[in-house]
């Protein structure tokens, strides 16, 4: 599979998972695709914590509500740290972001699937505090996803897009000579 293809064949799944260890060299390869992102004004802002102990995973779980990926035999915590770079601007989340997605490009070339939770656990009832706690992170870092990760159970269905011109133009808006 090429960049291309993994990006095509990349959906959120949030279906059950098989019950198969993901090797710790797969892990490694995930959380290094997630690391060589590129920073804005190289901070590196972003750091990973990766989870395989399924105590752990439990205990994460129990403060993930609703549930979600409680089936993987795996997961990644991705923290951030708010840093200030160029011009007093911090890229912290576009940091994260573009390892995140590295990191779900390399998860369907490497066979398995995952969702990038972020929202759920970041919002107003602040769970990521509670998984923060459970993973010991430092207070001067911020758990903002979790992507479980594993074999599939089922295929990943994929949504419906939009039309490539309802979407993408060409020298403006709205133009779609090629």
């Amino acid at each position: 599979m090429n960049v291309i293809e993994a990006i095509h064949c990349r959906h959120s799944y949030r279906g059950k998972y098989k019950d198969i260890p993901v090797p710790k060299d797969d892990l490694v390869k995930i959380m290094q695709a997630g690391l060589d992102a590129p920073s804005g004004c190289n901070t590196q802002t972003t750091s990973l914590i990766a989870v395989d102990d399924p105590e752990v995973l439990e205990k994460l779980h129990r403060v993930i509500i609703p549930p979600v990926g409680v089936t993987a035999p795996a997961a990644i915590c991705v923290l951030t740290q708010r840093i200030n770079a160029y011009r007093d601007k911090c890229f912290a989340t576009q940091d994260y972001s573009a390892a995140i997605q590295n990191m779900l490009l390399a998860i369907v070339e490497l066979g398995y699937q995952s969702c990038w939770f972020e929202g759920h656990i970041t919002d107003d009832d602040q769970i990521c505090d509670q998984m923060a706690q459970i993973l010991s992170v430092p207070d001067n870092y911020e758990l903002v996803c979790f992507l479980p990760i594993g074999i599939a159970e089922s295929e990943p269905k994929q949504p419906k897009k939009k039309a490539f011109e309802e979407r993408a133009w060409f020298n403006s808006f709205g133009k779609t000579d090629k």
